[in-house]
C-alpha cells in the first residue's frame, strides 16, 4: 500500500475579488458557472458561452488548488482529453484522439511546435513551466484557419502572468513564495516570484522555479519505479510598458532546463507490470532546454483603417540531447538544436459587414543535429542526428475571418487561410547507400471554417457548431528522421510526403444559469491522407523493425463530450464530465503491403469524472474530492500492440 500525500504551502498577498466583475466566483472545473472571456477560439475575445467551439479554461487558481505538476497534467480533468505520462518528464495529451504534432501549443500566441516534433506521445509540452502561467485555454477540434499547421485535434494556448495584473492593488511590489511536496509522485517544487512597478508606466515580473523529481511510487503491484526522476530549473521575466492609454509594449523571456530526464521504459529499469516487456539499455536520458524571447505590441483605438492590432516578434531555441548506454556498454549521444524566428500580426476592424480579423505570420526553423557513437563512429554517422543536419523549415500563413450577426439570435463566423510551407535539408542520410543527400520540398494548403452560435434562450441556452478544417504539413521529423521510434522500431527518411487534413463537423449545447452550467458536444472528424509509420519489411543490424513514413490513408474519429457543474449552496458544489470516443484509420498492420483499417492509437476509453468541493465563504481553506473511472483501453491499433514496453497484452486495464 502506498501513502498518497501532498503538501502545498503558499505565502502571497491576498486580494479579494471584485464583486462587480462577472465570473470571479470560481467553480472547480475552471468555472463552468462563471463565463470567462476566451481569446483563443476566435482571437476577438468571446465569453465561453458565446464561443462557437468546445473551449475550456484552466486558470492559475485551479493550477494551485489541484497542484498539477506539469502542463499536460492540467488538461487531464477536461472532457475529451487523455494524458499519457510514461514517467515524470513525459506528458502528452490526446485531444479527441490526436497527440503530439497533430495538436498545436501556443505561448502568448507563439508556436511551441517546431519542425522536429516527432509523432506519438512526446515530452515537449512538459517544457512549459506551469508556475509561470496565468491560464490555459483549450479549443477542441481544428483551428488551422487561425493558427495554421498542426491545429487538427485541438489548440492549447498558455498565457503567462502579467505584472500589471499580478502586482498588489495599491501599486506596490508584491509576490509569492510557494512550496509543494508529494509523496507517491515523490517530488519537491518551489517557486519565488515578484511583481511591481518600475515607474508610473512600467511594471516588471520575475519568477524562478526549482523542481526535484525523485523516483515514482506505483501501486502495490509496482512499488518504487526506479530511474524515473530528474531535476529542473526554470526562470521567467516579463516587462510591460504603457506607451499610451491605448498601446502596451511587452518584453518577455523564459527559460527551462531539464537534466537527465529518463526514458525509463527503454531501459532495464522498466517495470514488468501486467507482462510489459523490459528494455535493454543501461541508460537512456534526455537533457532538454528551451528559451523564448519576444517583443509584443498591443494597440487599440487606432486612427487608420484598422481599429486595433497585435504584433509579435519572437525567437525560440529548443535543444535536446539523448544520452544512451546500450546493454553492451557502448555509449551513444544524439540530439538537435532548433532556433525559430517567428513573427505574427493580427489586425481587427469593426464594420457594417461584421467584425473582421486579418492575420499574417511567418516562422523559420534553423536546425542542426548530431550523432556521436564515440569509438564506433563512422562517416555515415556524421551526416545527421535524429533529424537532418543543416536544415531550414519555413511557414508563411495568411488568413481572414469575419464575425457577423446572421439573425437577431444567430451569430456566424466565416474564415479561410492560405499556408505555404518549405523544407530544405542539406544533410540527410540515405538509408540504402549511407551517403549524404539533400531534400527540398514545399507545399501549399487552403482551409476554411464555418461556425455559428444560436441563442435558444437568450443568456441561458445556446446551440453552437459548424464545420472546420485542419491540416499538418510534413515536418523535418517526417521527412528525415533516422533514429529509433517505438519499441523495437527504427525509422528511416521518407522523401515524398503530402500534407494531411481533417474536417470536423460539430454540434453542441451550452447552458448557463445562476447555479448550474453544462455543455454537450457531438463531433465527427474525417481524416484524409494521414501520415503514419509504415514497415519496410526490413530489419536493421540491431534487430529493430525498419519503418518509414507515408500518407497511409483515410479514417475517422467521432465522440460525445459532456460536462456539468452545479452549486448546491454557498459552500458546496458538484461537478463532472464524461467522454466517449470511437475512431479508426487506414494503416499497415504488418510488414506486408496490405492496408487495413484499425483503431486509432491510444484511443481514449469511456471515461467519467465526478467531484465535489466544499469551500465556505470567507474560510481560509477548502476540501475537494475527485473520482475518475475509465473503461479498459483494449481497442488497440497495430502500433499499440507492438508497443509492448508500455501497453500490456490485450490493452491497459480499466481503473
Amino acid at each position: 500500500m502506498v501513502f498518497l500525500a501532498r503538501l502545498i504551502l503558499v505565502l502571497a498577498p491576498v486580494q479579494a475579488p471584485d464583486e462587480d466583475v462577472p465570473g470571479q466566483d470560481r467553480s472547480p472545473e475552471g468555472a463552468y458557472v462563471l463565463d470567462p472571456l476566451l481569446v483563443t477560439p476566435t482571437l476577438s475575445g468571446e465569453r465561453r458561452q458565446d464561443a462557437p467551439y468546445s473551449a475550456e479554461e484552466v486558470d492559475a487558481a485551479t493550477f494551485e488548488a489541484r497542484a498539477y505538476r506539469t502542463v499536460p497534467q492540467a488538461l487531464r480533468d477536461l472532457p475529451g482529453v487523455l494524458v499519457q505520462e510514461t514517467a515524470h518528464g513525459h506528458g502528452s495529451p490526446y485531444l479527441r484522439g490526436f497527440t503530439s504534432f497533430r495538436n498545436l501549443f501556443l505561448i502568448d500566441g507563439i508556436r511551441l511546435n517546431n519542425s522536429v516534433f516527432r509523432p506519438g506521445p512526446n515530452q515537449y509540452w512538459n517544457t512549459v513551466d506551469p508556475w509561470s502561467l496565468e491560464s490555459l485555454e483549450v479549443v477542441m477540434g481544428p483551428s488551422s484557419v487561425l493558427y495554421g499547421s498542426d491545429a487538427m485535434g485541438g489548440t492549447v494556448q498558455a498565457f503567462t502572468k502579467s505584472p500589471w495584473a499580478r502586482m498588489p492593488l495599491d501599486g506596490s511590489w508584491g509576490g509569492m513564495l510557494a512550496y509543494r511536496w508529494a509523496d507517491a509522485e515523490n517530488y519537491d517544487q518551489a517557486r519565488l516570484e515578484a511583481f511591481g512597478p518600475l515607474g508610473e508606466h512600467t511594471a516588471l515580473g520575475v519568477g524562478l522555479s526549482w523542481k526535484d523529481y525523485g523516483d515514482l511510487h506505483g501501486g502495490k503491484e509496482v512499488g518504487l519505479q526506479r530511474n524515473t526522476g530528474y531535476d529542473e530549473v526554470d526562470a521567467d521575466v516579463k516587462l510591460e510598458h504603457e506607451l499610451s492609454d491605448t498601446a502596451l509594449l511587452t518584453f518577455a523571456h523564459q527559460t527551462v532546463s531539464q537534466d537527465d530526464v529518463p526514458r525509463t521504459h527503454k531501459t532495464e529499469d522498466a517495470i514488468d507490470w501486467e507482462g510489459l516487456s523490459v528494455g535493454s539499455d543501461q541508460e537512456r536520458d534526455f537533457d532538454q532546454d528551451r528559451r523564448l524571447t519576444y517583443l509584443k505590441l498591443d494597440a487599440t483605438r487606432l486612427d487608420g483603417f484598422f481599429d486595433s492590432l497585435v504584433t509579435n516578434l519572437s525567437f525560440q531555441e529548443q535543444d535536446e540531447t539523448r544520452n544512451r548506454v546500450k546493454s553492451s556498454g557502448a555509449r551513444e549521444q544524439q540530439g538537435f538544436e532548433v532556433g525559430t524566428l517567428g513573427w505574427y500580426t493580427h489586425l481587427f476592424k469593426e464594420s457594417d459587414l461584421g467584425f473582421w480579423t486579418l492575420g499574417v505570420e511567418y516562422y523559420r526553423d534553423s536546425v542542426d543535429s548530431f550523432l556521436n557513437k564515440f569509438a564506433d563512429q563512422t562517416a555515415a554517422d556524421d551526416i545527421q542526428g535524429p533529424v537532418a543536419d543543416d536544415a531550414t523549415y519555413d511557414q508563411l500563413g495568411l488568413f481572414l475571418q469575419n464575425e457577423f450577426e446572421a439573425t437577431e439570435r444567430t451569430d456566424m463566423i466565416l474564415g479561410a487561410r492560405w499556408n505555404y510551407v518549405k523544407a530544405d535539408a542539406d544533410s540527410v542520410r540515405d538509408p540504402v547507400s549511407d551517403e549524404r543527400i539533400s531534400i527540398e520540398e514545399d507545399w501549399q494548403a487552403l482551409v476554411g471554417s464555418v461556425r455559428f452560435v444560436h441563442e435558444l434562450r437568450p443568456g441561458e441556452l445556446n446551440l453552437y457548431g459548424g464545420v472546420s478544417q485542419g491540416f499538418r504539413a510534413p515536418n523535418l521529423s517526417d521527412l528525415t528522421r533516422f533514429s529509433s521510434a517505438r519499441t523495437n522500431e527504427f525509422e528511416i527518411p521518407a522523401t515524398d510526403l503530402d500534407p494531411e487534413f481533417t474536417t470536423t463537423t460539430e454540434l453542441g449545447l451550452k447552458s448557463l444559469g445562476e447555479d448550474t452550467a453544462s455543455r454537450l458536444t457531438l463531433f465527427y472528424t474525417d481524416i484524409r491522407d494521414r501520415i503514419d509509420r509504415v514497415p519496410t519489411g526490413n530489419t536493421n543490424g540491431a534487430g529493430e523493425l525498419e519503418v518509414t513514413k507515408d500518407n497511409v490513408g483515410d479514417g475517422y474519429v467521432y465522440g460525445i463530450e459532456l460536462g456539468a457543474t452545479h452549486r448546491l449552496n454557498s459552500s458546496w458544489s458538484v461537478f463532472g464530465n464524461a467522454t466517449y470516443l470511437e475512431g479508426k484509420v487506414d494503416t499497415f498492420a504488418t510488414s506486408d503491403p496490405i492496408v487495413t483499417r484499425d483503431y486509432l492509437t491510444r484511443l481514449m476509453p469511456l471515461t467519467v469524472r465526478l467531484g465535489t468541493r466544499w469551500e465556505p465563504s470567507g474560510a481560509p481553506g477548502w476540501v475537494e474530492g475527485l473520482a475518475t473511472w475509465a473503461d479498459d483501453a483494449d481497442r488497440l491499433s497495430p502500433s499499440d500492440e507492438r508497443d509492448t514496453s508500455r501497453i500490456p497484452d490485450g490493452g491497459t486495464p480499466g481503473y
